[in-house]
């Protein structure tokens, strides 16, 4: 257990670990981007990652999950490389596009690769808690990175910068090649036996003939046609890969599409006829999602008057808040859904008070770093209960996963995480048309109060939770 958790926080942390998270958006700037043109950018690297998303997540359930973590860090290397290379907005645009397929292939496979190894060590108990603190090492290493780029910058400007977080980008293609080959819970013959049931007249998956994927028993979740969605759990494979047919003599990779399309198939059908993972789907996808405001905090400074080189400590007070939250997931994650939509409801107040606060600077410069110090630190301690609810959220979700297609649901998650993504990105870049950066940014906030009010209702109950038949002290409801 505790070299997996060692190898996972290693491959998290140095994902982030990258001097370039600090200062991108300034280093667009300076070469000449406007406010709409760097939208444009990030509106690309999301709809790159909007469209792989759900296809990747069913490879991953077909392939082996650690020769696509690999790829995705050896494509994280090629993006940093792009933008040193060819600082235009042709690069930039080039580099956000292998950092999208990048971060699809990535999206619910390193989710679900961790599941499952702890599945097959019957330990998925530890899942939220690892969770934690594999997200507390991601945003570990962001703050390391964020703090390094202001004395790289000073050396030696934007080149330095970017090499830096290709070498580091490097190493994290390292930590890829040493996770573990988590044994798939179920074989490909039984994944086609589940798959050609879909196709029966009625539509629902039978209950499977022996333990559902999930360990530790409870309640098994009905689709909204009243039947129960269960996976039937063969024998794990020391491979990583699924085990290849041989049915009719034919060979094994003549099946992989067959099996690829199946695997979407009930991926999809799991995240879209099952309540519970259906809402709880939307809620992580909205939590995380709306995290794409951290991209404006940078032009957020600059806005202030701060100086490039001060700028990263004070992303860095965000980056501090995430971790904080992430690292508490453990002892939060038993949270009752009324004190998550509270928190979060403080969390919307705090980030819409603290933009408006930074923003304020640029108008006092004798107090620019008060002002921006106390504003940036508002956002961080909401940004930290964002993470800390969207950690705690996740981890309930993984857990109400059934069916063998684990990377292909929380791959939809991702996929509805980059669409609200868009969407953020899109209203940015129409609002600055009007409204100068800190508004802007303030508004951002505003989606946290309305997710508030969402979670007593859309978070995922937990295990004992169902097998006590209720939720937050009422009964879990059935219907859609």
């Amino acid at each position: 257990m505790r070299g997996l958790t060692v190898r996972a926080v290693l491959f998290a942390c140095t994902a982030d670990l990258i001097p370039l998270y600090a200062l991108y958006a300034m280093l667009f700037a300076d070469h000449g981007l406007s406010t709409a043109q760097i939208s444009s950018l990030l509106a690309i690297w999301s709809a790159t990652s909007f469209v792989l998303e759900i296809p990747s997540g069913a490879w991953a359930d077909t392939v082996s999950r650690r020769a696509l973590l690999i790829g995705s860090a050896a494509l994280l290397v090629a993006a940093f490389s792009c933008w040193t290379l060819f600082p235009s907005y042709a690069g930039f645009a080039l580099g956000f596009v292998l950092w999208g397929a990048s971060g699809s292939l990535r999206s619910g496979t390193f989710e679900a690769l961790l599941y499952d190894d702890l599945a097959a060590r019957s330990a998925t108990a530890s899942y939220p808690r690892i969770t934690g603190y594999v997200r507390a090492a991601a945003e570990s290493g962001a703050l390391v990175g964020i703090l390094a780029a202001a004395p790289l910058y000073a050396w030696g400007g934007y080149p330095l910068i970017g090499w830096s977080s290709v070498a580091i980008a490097a190493v994290h293609t390292c930590t890829a090649a040493a996770l573990p080959a988590a044994p798939k819970t179920v074989s490909a013959r039984e994944i086609e036996d589940l798959a050609d049931a879909c196709l029966s007249d009625d539509g629902a998956l039978p209950p499977a003939a022996s333990s559902p994927l999930r360990s530790g028993g409870g309640p098994s979740l009905a689709s909204d046609g009243g039947e129960p969605l269960r996976s039937a759990a063969g024998p794990p494979l020391s491979s990583g890969r699924a085990e290849a047919p041989q049915t009719g003599g034919d060979p094994a990779d003549s099946r992989a599409g067959v099996r690829y399309l199946r695997m979407l198939r009930l991926g999809l059908r799991e995240s879209l006829r099952v309540r519970m993972i259906r809402r709880g789907l939307l809620l992580a996808a909205m939590l995380n999602g709306i995290t794409a405001f951290d991209e404006y905090f940078a032009l957020l400074a600059g806005n202030a008057g701060v100086a490039p080189s001060i700028t990263p400590l004070l992303v860095g007070l965000t980056v501090a808040g995430g971790l904080a939250g992430t690292a508490l997931a453990g002892r939060t994650e038993s949270m009752r859904p009324r004190t998550m939509a509270a928190a979060l409801f403080l969390g919307g107040v705090l980030f819409i008070g603290g933009a408006l606060l930074a923003g304020l600077a640029a108008d006092h410069p004798d107090a620019v770093y008060v002002l921006t110090g106390v504003g940036f630190s508002a956002i961080g301690v909401a940004y930290g209960i964002d993470y800390n609810a969207e950690v705690v959220a996740a981890a309930r979700l993984q857990d109400a996963i059934e069916g063998p297609a684990r990377a292909t649901v929380t791959s939809v998650g991702g996929f509805l995480t980059e669409l609200l993504a868009l969407a953020v990105f899109g209203f940015v870049g129409l609002a600055s048309v009007w409204l100068p950066i800190p508004p802007t940014v303030a508004l951002l906030g505003v989606p946290l109060l309305v997710i508030a009010a969402l979670v007593p209702s859309w978070l995922p109950v937990r295990r004992d939770e169902a097998a006590a038949g209720s939720h937050d002290g009422g009964p879990i409801e059935a219907g859609p």
